[in-house]
């Protein structure tokens, strides 16, 4: 290219810029654009603080609050007393509950003999790789702020999520995908935020991808060769360079190119992705996806492992949403009938699939929900319902650096409170992040005159479920 060649193309860029400016979609928030303009910076970590025995994380989040006394944590004194008057409490009332016993059976599963309800009869056969955790607890009781609680450790603010927080740390082994991916039919309480990468930079936010027909907006390029195609990306990256050169102030731009970069690089691998028909009868029969399935919860977990082989960090996949039918079982805890049967053989496949493939022995899968029930009747009720309790709930680990068909901490004899090794939900994510070699003190970001972190000043790593 001589000069004249060069100065026109540059004229050209420099008068195109203003335009583009206009028509570009931000994808940070106010929160990020103030850390930027105050002069936030990157504490950056290195790859890893110490050696990972997991190299990616999927979780799996079911939402609404499944009732631990009905699925993992049996009580066989709830059992005998029910119906008992005893001191109760919930959202916003002190009172005098009447006990209820579970409606479901439990049964010892595996070699380990690990305690599980009926409710699961394909999770039961994955049950020796489980870390079944019964001390969970968190500090607030609505749904949107123990969902956001869950996910970046504030039930307060909206800070950035735990896959966020992970993508910043470790980035992603695949340029072409996202480091930090979310598998949402509904979105849950609190939304988007739980997902936000808040303060980081815009790239950590977690992609949220929709099962169906179309689960990525306009993931097919509409280039009519790939010719005119690689023109068309070549002329945009110019564009954006020459952008960003003339706006050296603005932060956001580096980081908005980049994720045109793994937009393009989606057009070419997403499809392939989420196209399950070369997956053998055999799997997909183990997952329960029927022909032409795209939006099941088998589905997406199968989804989710193709991911995992394809170098995505962060995998979730969130069961049901806000508005949609959930766990929350303040009518009736019969209800979770449904929720299980929607989610029971997918989970079970993941794991058994991840197994014999090699993938759990790199890869940690996280099965939690952001509270969960009381053990007696809901205030004043007159149907079988439990309400939301935080003081202690069952979540649970599988795959690299965890014991598995173990069972961890314990709670009364009602379900109520912990009484032995407690887990906050701070623990659970220092405990995460150390299994993927991350120092939760040592993962920072500097905004605002602070260091933050995902779990503020607190949190410890559970050594007893460690392999």
């Amino acid at each position: 290219m001589n000069r004249f060649q060069r100065d026109t193309r540059r004229g050209f860029l420099q008068s195109s810029c203003c335009g583009m400016a206009a028509g570009a979609l931000g994808l940070r928030g106010a929160m990020s654009q103030a850390a930027q303009l105050g002069g936030a910076g990157l504490v950056a970590p290195l790859p890893t603080h110490h050696v990972a025995q997991a190299k990616n994380l999927v979780i799996l989040f079911f939402t609404g609050g499944f009732s631990h006394v009905d699925t993992f944590d049996y009580k066989p004194e709830l059992q005998k007393n029910h119906h008992r008057i005893v001191p109760a409490e919930e959202l916003y009332y002190k009172f005098d509950g009447k006990l209820m016993a579970s409606p479901y059976k439990f049964a010892p599963a595996g070699q380990s003999g690990l305690l599980i309800s009926e409710l699961f009869p394909y999770l039961s056969t994955v049950m020796d790789e489980m870390c079944v955790i019964h001390t969970l607890h968190t500090d607030i009781l609505e749904h949107s702020q123990a969902t956001l609680a869950m996910h970046t450790g504030s039930a307060q603010l909206t800070m950035p999520g735990l896959g966020a927080w992970i993508s910043y740390g470790l980035g992603t082994f695949n340029p072409n995908l996202p480091g930090h991916v979310v598998l949402a039919k509904w979105k849950p309480y609190a939304g988007t935020k739980v997902w936000d990468n808040g303060f980081l930079p815009p790239q950590h936010q977690g992609v949220r991808i929709i099962p169906g027909d179309q689960p990525i907006s306009d993931i097919k390029s509409s280039a009519p060769s790939i010719t005119v195609h690689e023109l068309e990306q070549t002329m945009l990256r110019d564009m954006n360079n020459e952008h960003a050169r003339l706006r050296g102030e603005d932060f956001d731009l580096r980081a908005r190119t980049a994720s045109f970069d793994v937009a393009n690089g989606m057009m070419r691998v997403a499809p392939l992705l989420f196209d399950v028909s070369d997956e053998s009868e055999s799997t997909l029969n183990m997952y329960g996806v029927e022909p032409g399935d795209n939006t099941s919860f088998g589905y997406q977990c199968l989804v989710a492992r193709r991911m995992v082989e394809q170098g995505v960090r962060v995998i979730e996949v969130v069961d049901s949403g806000s508005s949609h039918q959930n766990w929350d079982a303040h009518g009736s805890v019969l209800d979770h009938r449904v929720n299980a049967k929607f989610s029971d053989q997918g989970t079970a496949a993941l794991i058994a699939d991840m197994r014999q493939r090699g993938l759990l022995d790199d890869t940690l899968i996280v099965l939690c929900t952001e509270f969960g029930r009381t053990p007696w009747y809901q205030h004043k009720s007159k149907t079988p319902g439990r309400n939301h309790w935080h003081k202690a709930f069952t979540c649970l680990l599988a795959g690299a650096g965890v014991k598995g068909g173990m069972s961890y901490g314990k709670t009364n004899e009602w379900g109520s409170e912990v009484v032995e090794n407690p887990c906050h939900v701070h623990d659970y994510h220092a405990t995460i992040l150390h299994l993927l070699g991350l120092d939760h003190t040592k993962l920072t970001y500097h905004y605002g005159g602070r260091d933050f972190r995902l779990t503020d000043v607190y949190g410890n790593v559970v050594q007893d479920i460690l392999s």
